[in-house]
Formats: C-alpha cells, structure tokens, sequence
C-alpha cells in the first residue's frame, strides 16, 4: 500500500495565510455553487455532552474547492475558564481518489468565516450611505466582526455593546474610535448595519430598536434559544446561506423554527442574480447565519494552496 503525505498545520499558520479579502470572495463563489445545487452538504450532526457541551460534524463537497469536514466542539462554559467556546479541526481530501490532503486548525477558520460570510451579507444588502455599526456582543465573534464589516463600509460611528460591560470596554479600547455603549438597545437604535454576535439563548435585539433600512446580522446558534426576536427575523427580507438552515438545532437556526423555507432567500440567489437583494431603501434586511461546511472548505482549501506555495507546515507521512 502506497504511503499517504498529509500536510498539518497549526493555528499560527493558519492564521497567517488565510487573506480576509480573498476569503470574502471565495465565500461569495461557494454560495452560489450551492444555490445553483452543485454542492453536498448534509446537515450537521453532534454528539452532546450533557450539561456542558457538544462535538459537531460537518462534512461537505464543493466544486473547485474540495471535500472535507469539520469537527468542532462548542462548549459555552468554556468563558470561566478563559478557554474559547469553540475548538475546530478541518480535514481536506483529494475529491478524485478520497486520500486525505490536510488536516489543520480550523478554530480561526470558524471565527473568521463567519463574520467574512457576515461582511458579505453587509457588502450585499445594507444601503451603500450607511454610517454606523453596532457590534452586540464583545467575544470571538464581536472582535471578528469589528475588524472584518469594516472592510466592506465605511463607518463614521461604530458602537459595542456586551452583556459583560468589562468586555466591550476591552475590546473597543484595542480599536481607535470605537465607542462602547451601555446596553445592546442603546448600541442597536439608530444604527444601519446591526451585528449579532452572541451566544445567548433569548433574544438580545428587539424589533422595536430597529430604524427603518436597517441590515441586521447574527450569528448566535445557541441550540436552546433564538438570539432574535421574532418580530426581527419577520420585518422584512430574511436571508440564509441555506434554506436548511430551517431545519431543527443542531442542523440548524433555533430563530427560524415553525417557519416557512419559502420566506427566506439564499445569499447564493442574490449572488446569482435571481433574487434582487434590498428592494427599498427603508427595508429591514435580516442575514441569519448558521454556519455550513461549505464556508470551512472554501477557507481552507485557500490556506492550504497557499501553504503549498510557500511550503508551510510540516508534511506527515502515513
């Protein structure tokens, strides 16, 4: 049997090779190969641990990008012990003969894409004047977000806001200008583009915040609870990176629960330009992210060419 070489590589590399700008784009190109149905991807799985946490998994195929899967724990107590929520893993595969590639970090991968495939949402259907951010929540994601939408507007005002105050005071002392807030309401009101980057279990943001032309995005995926009122997630286009995201947590969105598919647009179909986006300058849109393997591919298949390129990480052969 022929010896496989498997390249691996570590957070530090990851982290470095990954472009942001290049991410966002390769993102946009991964939405609508699944919106056109050329992708494979099953819904989630997770093994849970009770009363503490879960391990999830994420296999997916995308055209040009390859086959592989995540396996990523999400343990939300994590925060006491100045540990992250979340640990991932990625494994790449050769989409011809299946031998295995790479396996790599996929903790940094998780974060960034997340709030890139946010920032995409923002470059697509918030309104080309706006003038302020509101990040709601100040962790992994709050601090993604605040480096990442900002590279799709240009922001005159940016607020944050944390249901720990110490938290956004922290995160917003390591950005220049920007201001903490001291509730999400009074971060949310008035702003054009909200982001929702908490793991809370009941609504954080209230339709009634919300000026008319907002572009809300969130990426809570607490299994127990919606981060969205509903009232929100109705008020006016409602877009996913997959209709199922409709399905039940872990597969996908506890806010979209008893909803139609049907009243929800694919990012992927506006990318595609079979949907229009934003319709009306004083509509809400309203970007739910749950998180597909589609997104970790497409991330990781960019840092692995890369590390081939400039051989990085260390070759393993099995």
């Amino acid at each position: 049997m022929l010896a496989v070489q498997i390249l691996f590589l570590g957070r530090s590399e990851v982290e470095r090779l990954l472009d942001i700008d290049e991410l966002i784009e390769a993102l946009a190109r991964a939405f609508k190969e699944l919106s056109s149905g050329r992708t494979s991807v099953p819904p989630r799985t997770a093994a849970f641990v009770p009363n503490a946490g879960l391990l999830g998994s994420m296999p997916g195929y995308v055209p040009s990008v390859g086959l592989g899967a995540k396996l990523v724990s999400v343990f939300s107590g994590n925060d006491h012990l100045g540990m992250p929520s979340h640990h991932a893993l990625i494994a790449l595969f050769d989409e011809q003969d299946g031998h295995p590639l790479a396996v790599m970090d996929g903790t940094h991968i998780t974060a960034t894409r997340t709030a890139a495939a946010a920032a995409l949402s923002v470059k697509l259907l918030a309104p080309q004047d706006v003038r302020s951010l509101a990040i709601l929540g100040a962790g992994v994601q709050g601090s993604h977000h605040l480096d990442i939408v900002a590279r799709v507007r240009d922001f005159a005002e940016i607020r944050v806001a944390s249901r720990d105050g110490s938290h956004a005071k922290r995160l917003a002392a390591e950005r220049p200008g920007v201001r903490v807030a001291p509730s999400f309401e009074v971060a949310a009101r008035n702003a054009n583009v909200v982001c929702c980057c908490t793991d809370a279990s009941s609504p954080i943001l209230q339709r009634a915040w919300l000026a008319s032309g907002t572009h809300v995005t969130s990426v809570g995926a607490n299994t127990t609870g919606p981060e969205l009122d509903r009232a929100t997630v109705t008020a006016g286009l409602l877009v996913v990176e997959s209709r199922a995201a409709f399905l039940a947590p872990p597969a996908g969105s506890a806010e979209l629960v008893g909803l139609e598919a049907s009243s929800a647009v694919e990012i992927g179909e506006i990318l595609l330009g079979r949907h229009p986006g934003r319709e009306r300058r004083d509509q809400i849109t309203v970007y739910k992210s749950m998180g597909l393997a589609i997104e970790d591919l497409a991330a990781a298949r960019l840092v692995y060419d890369r590390a081939r390129l400039e051989g990085a990480g260390q070759i393993v052969q099995v």
